[in-house]
């Protein structure tokens, strides 16, 4: 008869009840991180390579030294990789949205919505096109697997849209209002109103934890902080130019870096969130105005409406490497880059129409006639796993 080792049987006796006593961590074939949802195990992944806890409820971020690492070109998440590919365009003139293929570079239909639509938002969920009817005081949804419009969302002022990053909540930038207004992410119902004493809230991003969220103020050329969590105001600075007027803001890949387009003073804010000091301006071209960040996370396109051209920033080095110029000018707004990464679309909000730019080299593939004032276009879909709102901020 063959002996077992005391010392051996003494750790396998140990080893089992360990997992009796803590089965919950995965022990057992069957349970850990299976047991407890993907949640957990995105969790537990993000945890093990030391990205920082953020919001309760976020999904946190695939890759801490890079807050856009789920936007690979095409990365598409199931919930959206079978809607047909569509640019959607607010024409707050019209009060319609033109629905571009892309593929055609033609508007396959017309919507009629609210009136003055300023943007097209994706639903944190990704399920859901909300558009801003911001005179209108309401929201239109659109089913973009369909593309067809539902019934509207009584919402006043919501010139426009963005979502927390744990999903619970839709902030409505109320721009004449003078307030955020948290509402339940699914039914818009209001949950908190934050009145604000800067004028013209309008565009936003998230710090990469989602703790805090940087506002910009367009008619006082002011920067507010928010604490996500708390609901309130917690820093508020006026840019230091005269005359300021802040628009799209966007935080780098590295989620240190802050850029805010000034359409006034020509150029970017570069913002430390953090600390929230005094930005310093990085001229970029007249009339800076949106933001948008390359598939590879390597660059930032800034649309520069006042002049008809798009600047592109390094964002390792922080340096401007290219200005690529409209050939029949134009004014060139808001936007988003095309799931592939090798489109920018932009609307044309003085000229009726949208612009498909290259971006290997920054040539006009197209511009297509829409409906007046064009303003706040979506792509859809795009690559993530949820969106933040605006026209598409996705992580």
């Amino acid at each position: 008869m063959t002996r077992f080792p005391y010392r051996r049987f003494r750790r396998i006796a140990l080893l089992a009840a360990g997992c009796v006593l803590l089965a919950v961590s995965g022990c057992g074939g069957d349970s850990g991180d299976e047991a407890a949802g993907p949640q957990a195990q995105k969790q537990r992944q993000g945890a093990a390579r030391g990205v920082p806890q953020g919001l309760p409820g976020m999904p946190p971020l695939l890759d801490p030294n890079d807050v856009y690492a789920a936007d690979r070109p095409n990365m598409l998440s199931p919930v959206v990789k079978d809607f047909p590919s569509r640019v959607y365009v607010p024409n707050t003139e019209s009060d319609t949205v033109s629905v571009i293929d892309p593929r055609t570079y033609k508007v396959v239909e017309t919507i009629p919505v609210g009136s003055q639509p300023q943007h097209v938002v994706p639903s944190w969920d990704l399920k859901t096109l909300w558009v801003n009817n911001d005179r209108g005081h309401t929201l239109t949804p659109i089913d973009p697997a369909t593309g067809k419009a539902g019934r509207t969302v009584p919402v006043h002022d919501p010139y426009n849209l963005y979502f927390t990053p744990d999903g619970k909540y839709a902030v409505v930038m109320a721009s004449m209002d003078r307030e955020l207004v948290f509402r339940d992410a699914h039914t818009m119902a209001r949950r908190k109103t934050v009145p604000v004493s800067c004028l013209g809230v309008n565009h936003a991003d998230f710090s990469p934890d989602g703790r805090y969220f940087i506002v910009s103020c367009e008619f006082s050329g002011e920067l507010l902080k928010v604490d996500t969590a708390r609901m309130r105001v917690i820093g508020q600075q006026k840019l230091p130019f005269d005359g300021a007027m802040p628009q799209d803001v966007k935080i780098a890949s590295d989620g240190k870096t802050w850029y805010i387009a000034d359409m006034m003073a020509d150029g970017l804010w570069v913002l430390n969130g953090d600390k929230f000091t005094e930005p310093w301006l990085m001229p970029t071209g007249k009339g800076a105005h949106g933001l948008y960040v390359s598939r590879d996370s390597k660059s930032m396109y800034i649309s520069n409406r006042g002049e008809g051209s798009i600047s592109v920033l390094d964002l390792a080095s922080r340096k401007l490497v290219h200005k690529w110029e409209l050939p029949e000018g134009g004014s060139p707004d808001m936007g988003g880059v095309s799931a592939d990464g090798k489109v920018l679309w932009l609307s044309g909000r003085y000229n009726s129409e949208v612009y498909a730019i290259d971006t290997t080299d920054g040539h006009q593939i197209a511009k297509i006639p829409v409906g007046a004032g064009p303003h706040g276009l979506a792509v859809y879909p795009q690559p993530g796993r949820y969106s933040l709102g605006h026209t598409g901020i996705f992580r």
